[in-house]
């Protein structure tokens, strides 16, 4: 954990179910960090989550201004498309960066908000829930230090839509619009990526609902798949990442709740700001996390939103 004589101050842009779940707990209970406001784009919410930590509320244009004036570092919990402008405003305030992922929905985007950070030398992480989680950062460690895997397999379903769902994040438009691929895509990608190497080919196929099927090919000369999608049945959800090479089997273990990964999140980020040596997830990966989800976008072509209006 850090525990720095001068904590660091992490504004939270956003309001929404994330922020509300994971974001505000875990920077309000963070030794070394002091949350220092809530910013949202409806004055009314960013003020119910200011008040139940007990810090300012910021709203509109100004109030970002004012936050982003009052802290060393923002976390984002906003649509990929609302983060990348914002994020791209914090990092020329001087602000360091906590992202969501993806970073955007277009490699323009993304590449905007790279191009801030550097041109402002502040650091940025992007917070893929498996590359920081405890069981799984450990384990990811572990087996891109090893040469020889062959090929592997990665899945993430869930059922958002599913009659019987309760999930909060059903009601959200982004993920209606654009579909697993967007919001799953990244935390599969963001472990085969390190372990097998930069993707050198990609083919994308779609499957029911929203669920897409990507075939890869790695820099290491390895091959995997991947299986990505929000409206899966109820009893069809859940998530395995599975290795196979000169080593045997490897599957990816079980891991706690988003707290424990973001608070490993924030952990980075600090650890970054303080030796400015990068993170391997920081925006840059962020940036060809996008480029690759808009390449398979591409490949698919138009379908529609991934979940029709009113289900």
């Amino acid at each position: 954990m850090t525990t720095s004589a001068t904590p660091l101050r992490i504004g939270l842009l956003g309001t929404g179910p994330w922020a509300r779940r994971t974001h505000a707990p875990a920077l309000a209970a963070h030794p070394g960090v002091e949350l220092s406001g809530v910013w949202g784009r409806r004055h009314e919410a960013a003020t119910a989550l200011a008040g139940a930590h007990g810090v300012p509320a910021f709203a509109g244009d100004d109030g970002l201004d004012a936050l982003l004036a009052a802290s060393d570092a923002v976390a984002v919990a906003l649509p990929p498309d609302v983060q990348a402008p914002i994020a791209a405003r914090a990092a020329a305030a001087g602000c360091h960066l906590l992202l969501d992922k993806p970073v955007a929905t277009t490699a323009a985007g993304a590449h905007e908000v790279a191009e801030a950070a550097a041109r402002s030398g502040v650091a940025s992480v992007v917070f893929c829930t498996l590359r920081f989680a405890p069981e799984t950062a450990a384990w990811i460690t572990e087996q891109a230090a090893l040469d020889g895997w062959f090929t592997a397999r990665g899945q993430w379903l869930g059922a958002l839509w599913a009659p019987g769902s309760t999930s909060e994040y059903a009601a959200s438009p982004w993920r209606r619009d654009k579909g697993g691929l967007w919001d799953v895509g990244p935390h599969v990608l963001s472990v085969l990526l390190p372990v097998l190497g930069d993707v050198t080919e990609l083919t994308a196929v779609r499957g029911p609902s929203d669920t897409v099927h990507l075939v890869l090919r790695h820099a290491s000369g390895a091959s995997s798949t991947a299986t990505l999608g929000l409206g899966a049945p109820l009893g069809a959800v859940g998530t395995d990442i599975e290795l196979r090479g000169e080593h045997g089997v490897a599957n990816l273990p079980r891991w706690g709740g988003a707290l424990d990964a973001f608070t490993g999140a924030v952990d980075a980020l600090a650890e970054t700001v303080r030796t400015g040596e990068p993170h391997p997830c920081d925006v840059r990966f962020g940036v060809r996390l996008t480029e690759l989800l808009a390449e398979a976008e591409a490949q698919l072509g138009p379908a529609g939103p991934a979940v029709p209006a009113g289900s």
